[in-house]
């Protein structure tokens, strides 16, 4: 990779988050800590409002902006493969917002570009097995409501066919088991429940803060579910 090529890719882990080390950013590009502090400084010569804050990293002035000047063949190939993917494993709300984001990516792509991906589009087909039902448009707001840190509340039928109305916490979501599961610190029981997404009858996003402050990462939850899969 060439130092201009370099720069555009320094430039744009930046932009997709709000702190990156320098150590991440020479991982990334394969390049040592002291070349990554020379590209910086060509950055901000360049104009580009680059910031640091000790013991977080490097960030991006909020407000600069860059738009991708192109993609590769190879990069485009991997969204159109994860389109397949999202399409398939996610509901009708995140159909929308995933086919926004991709028209979106599609537009800044050479003619040659898109002529390919149409041609690789139809040659790429997911086969599922039939119990994965994501005929519900929740995924979107249960998102917005755990980045956000509100309450949700539901409407639930149980395995058992029992209905109940639920105030939650919402810590994350895991696919398993052929499911989205939406864990959260049920008001109600005051512990952490596995909702099954496909069995939730309603939902709102309360927009009211959480009350508990101390929740455990969602990845620590995954070390308790039933099944390894």
């Amino acid at each position: 990779m060439n130092r201009v090529d370099r720069l555009f890719g320094i430039l744009t882990l930046l932009q997709s988050k709000k702190y990156v080390t320098a150590e991440k950013i020479a991982e990334a590009f394969a390049i040592s800590v002291r070349t990554v502090y020379r590209d910086m400084k060509a950055l901000g010569e360049q104009g580009v409002p680059v910031g640091f804050e000790p013991h977080k990293g490097y960030f991006v002035v909020q407000g600069y902006f860059l738009p991708p000047v192109s993609f590769t063949s190879e990069e485009a190939n991997a969204l159109l493969l994860m389109e397949a993917m999202v399409f398939g494993f996610t509901d009708k709300s995140i159909h929308t917002h995933y086919a926004s984001a991709l028209n979106k990516v599609k537009a800044v792509l050479r003619t040659t570009q898109k002529e390919k991906l149409d041609f690789l589009n139809n040659h790429i087909k997911l086969q599922l097995p039939p119990c994965i039902n994501n005929d519900y448009e929740y995924l979107a707001l249960i998102q917005q409501a755990i980045s956000n840190n509100c309450i949700l509340e539901i409407g639930y039928k149980n395995k058992n066919e029992e209905v109940s109305k639920r105030k939650l916490e919402p810590i994350g979501l895991i696919f398993y088991a052929y499911s989205w599961h939406l864990i959260g610190w049920c008001h109600q029981r005051q512990d952490y429940r596995d909702f099954k997404v496909s069995r939730i009858l309603t939902i709102k996003n309360t927009e009211l803060p959480f009350l508990k402050t101390d929740h455990m990462p969602v990845a620590e939850y995954m070390k308790q579910l039933p099944v390894p899969y």
